[in-house]
């Protein structure tokens, strides 16, 4: 965690707040002056609650695209319930001897609201903000997942690799973000109600300052060549390589956006909004272009037939990088020696007595080299098949969650669940080569790109790559350090 992910959390939560408020409170007083439409808009942000927080963020994002916005955009619309709903409900209940009183000296509705009811109706309304504040805080950790920043990212690290450690105090962070804003909140509460609108002004100005002195910091140039950094060690090593080589052998800056799956970087890629990205030859063609190993010409290697697709789509594979992060099958090692498990075709007349887990990508119609398809090629029925998040999937393993898993063949956290990798006796799994993505109009402007990072080529071995991220996810080695070792091991780049 760093200094850095918390303000661009703080950010993302003032000015969701600040949108929430305002729209809120609109909303509400609409609701409150218009029958017609009040019931659609009560019962609008009623179901906006109800909403995923995840699924609110993918479907915007493929409006707005990756970053700030969108997570800034789903928090407003998470957090709009209880301005809305409070402050319909406290204009409604402006006592009607206050109400009367006031058309009694000559006031017009406008009027009545304005110097009347929205003052009266202050505290409820703050109580309703407040709720959203503390709402707001919380749901910015999944910022992270449409490349918001903030302290998402960390988080799903932590549980990921178990450090209990980072969990907690990321916990604590963000229990201390919600406590302080609240008692805020509760002060501009009290102003409201003791009608105190000097302070009122003070804090609001405050507030709005702390919150323009956060945009500089969190903002980032996006001068020269962008791209998204990874949500695993992996492709977040290869992330932070790829920078330090292209800024060590070119004048070129390198920027690295915020966290990113797979597939979210591939719609940047082809958006125009990143550059360049790392991936592998048999993602691209199972899940970005939706095709299989049947697709490929007798005699053509998946990786040629791939650099060939990808022209179409204007954009580069680079030389493969020599390691193959394939999929792989794993049991508990508890699990194998009880059923003498050493080849997937060992699980077939076991599997009704197993339970099948693994990360929500894997379950899912995306690509063919996923769960069904798996257990139809295998002929293997599960007794249950389990999912849960890519980050939780190794602590469910080690606490018994399920019996056999789905991993990646380079990740190093396998050898510390203590994990059987089993053979792929069929072949169902087809070759994942680590390769870098660029887009070709990149390129035009750039060509020594392609040849930088060309040098990575055929250089690190799979044995290496378990190795460096065995170093981040149980040695709790920095990614920048160990991305910048191997470089310096391998004469890449200059020992400083």
């Amino acid at each position: 965690m760093t200094i850095l992910q918390v303000l661009q959390h703080i950010y993302i939560v003032f000015a969701a707040i600040m949108l929430s408020v305002l729209f809120g409170v609109l909303l509400g007083i609409v609701a409150y002056l218009s029958k017609p439409a009040r019931p659609i808009i009560l019962k609008i942000s009623e179901i906006l609650q109800t909403i995923p927080s995840l699924a609110l963020l993918g479907i915007i994002m493929v409006f707005t695209g990756a970053g700030k916005l969108p997570a800034i955009i789903g928090i407003t619309l998470y957090s709009l319930m209880p301005v809305v709903s409070n402050t319909y409900l406290a204009l409604s209940e402006t006592p009607e001897g206050v109400s009367e009183a006031a058309r009694g000296v000559g006031m017009s509705r406008l009027q009545q609201l304005i110097k009347v009811q929205i003052p009266l109706a202050a505290p409820t309304i703050f109580t309703g903000i407040r709720i959203a504040v503390v709402s707001a805080v919380g749901t910015g950790v999944f910022a992270a997942y449409v490349g918001g920043g903030g302290l998402g990212g960390t988080i799903t690290n932590a549980i990921r690799v178990s450090d209990i450690g980072q969990i907690l105090l990321c916990t604590a962070v963000l229990m201390v973000i919600a406590v302080v804003l609240d008692i805020f909140f509760s002060k501009l509460e009290k102003n409201a109600k003791q009608l105190r609108k000097g302070k009122l002004y003070t804090q609001l100005g405050i507030f709005a300052v702390l919150f323009l002195l956060l945009i500089p910091i969190v903002s980032r140039s996006s001068s020269g060549i962008t791209v998204y950094d990874g949500d695993y060690s992996e492709t977040q090593i290869l992330t932070h390589m790829a920078k330090m080589l292209i800024e060590d052998q070119t004048d070129l800056t390198v920027t690295i956006e915020d966290q990113m799956t797979q597939v979210n970087s591939w719609n940047c890629l082809t958006r125009e909004e990143a550059d360049f990205m790392i991936s592998y030859d048999g993602t691209i063609l199972t899940t970005f272009l939706g095709q299989d190993t049947a697709d490929i010409p007798e005699g053509q290697s998946l990786y040629q037939y791939v650099s060939d697709e990808l022209v179409n789509k204007h954009l580069t594979m680079t030389g493969k990088l020599g390691f193959d992060n394939t999929y792989a099958i794993a049991a508990t090692r508890q699990t194998a020696e009880k059923y003498q498990l050493k080849k997937v075709s060992d699980l077939t007349p076991v599997a009704g007595e197993l339970v099948f887990g693994a990360e929500q990508g894997f379950f899912t119609l995306e690509g063919s080299m996923k769960y069904g398809p798996f257990c139809d090629y295998y002929g293997l029925h599960f007794k249950d098949d389990v999912s849960v998040d890519i980050g939780l999937k190794y602590a469910a393993i080690q606490n018994g969650s399920f019996d056999v898993t789905e991993v990646y063949a380079t990740d190093g956290l396998n050898v510390e669940a203590g994990l059987v990798i089993l053979e792929d006796d069929l072949e169902f799994f087809p070759e994942y080569n680590g390769v870098y993505l660029i887009r070709n109009e990149v390129l035009l402007d750039y060509p020594e790109i392609e040849d930088t990072l060309n040098l990575l080529s055929g250089l690190i071995s799979t044995e290496d790559m378990s190795q460096m991220t065995y170093e981040v996810d149980v040695n709790g080695k920095p990614v920048d350090e160990v991305a910048k070792e191997f470089l310096e091991e391998r004469g890449l780049i200059q020992t400083n």
